[in-house]
């Protein structure tokens, strides 16, 4: 094939120059992309079940969640991760032929169906399904110049004024924040608890049932009386706020009239 190009330039240069303004013509209807997507696309799926080990997390959570993932179209291969923190994180990454938003509705879809085999704890903290890989574009990290603002104070302000902005920024898949905010942390004391008869879960139970937000209605509300002038709300009181508040939930009442309260089992701060 060489030796029949080599006697004959003129053929080779015109075969050349054809190609040449072939490429040329289709030039001008190729797509083109400032940013070509070359990463797969993936789609995360995250879960939390508080107070769990690795293990647990593993057989209650993950892997209900990976049998359930099946069926998807373009699906590549899955990843997941189980910590002792109690979260669980499943990565499906999908070909090159797949859709984004097509793959994240889909990946919720089936999620749906295996949501009900979920502990309920899990479920009550939520599931999160995002468009976005598990690695970091950026890391940010906030002082407080004065001294005035320890880490929980720092991390509490990023968690409420800062990291919904940063969800909302286009291209961003996911953030995650490295601290904690504010929070009512209770140790239970075992002897304690054995000595009123008394369940981790049953503690759970009384400040769920206690620390609530409910509406109280109104006084004078529709239908309104004949000659009726007054209008008021009811606000009920809220939800707990400080540490005495929790200490004073009440946990049990005995036959002698006399009440555990969370103060008795636990130390609250």
């Amino acid at each position: 094939m060489s030796a029949f190009f080599i006697n004959r330039p003129i053929f080779a240069w015109v075969i050349a120059i054809v190609i040449m303004l072939g490429g040329l013509l289709a030039l001008r209807s190729l797509p083109i992309s400032q940013y070509p997507q070359i990463a797969p696309t993936t789609v995360n799926i995250s879960a939390s079940y508080p107070g769990a080990d690795a293990q647990t997390v593993e057989n209650s959570v993950t892997k209900v969640i990976e049998q359930g993932m099946t069926g998807i179209d373009n699906l590549d291969y899955m990843t997941a991760t189980s910590t002792s923190t109690g979260q669980a994180s499943i990565t499906l990454t999908f070909t090159s032929g797949a859709n984004a938003d097509t793959a994240q509705v889909q990946t919720q879809n089936k999620l749906q169906l295996v949501q009900s085999q979920l502990p309920q704890v899990v479920q009550s903290n939520g599931i999160t399904v995002s468009k976005s890989s598990t690695g970091f574009l950026m890391v940010i990290g906030f002082v407080s110049s004065d001294g005035k603002m320890n880490s929980t104070d720092l991390a509490d302000y990023v968690d409420s004024t800062v990291n919904d902005t940063l969800k909302r920024v286009e291209g961003v898949g996911s953030t995650q924040l490295f601290g904690s905010g504010y929070a009512m942390r209770i140790w239970l004391d075992p002897d304690k608890l054995a000595q009123y008869s008394l369940m981790p879960s049953d503690v759970a139970t009384a400040i769920e049932a206690q620390n609530t937000q409910v509406s109280a209605g109104q006084l004078g509300g529709l239908p309104a009386r004949k000659g009726q002038q007054l209008n008021a709300t009811v606000t009920a009181k809220s939800r707990l706020q400080t540490a005495e508040q929790f200490r004073n939930i009440i946990l049990k009442s005995n036959t002698d009239g006399s009440l555990v309260r969370l103060n008795d089992v636990a130390r609250v701060e």
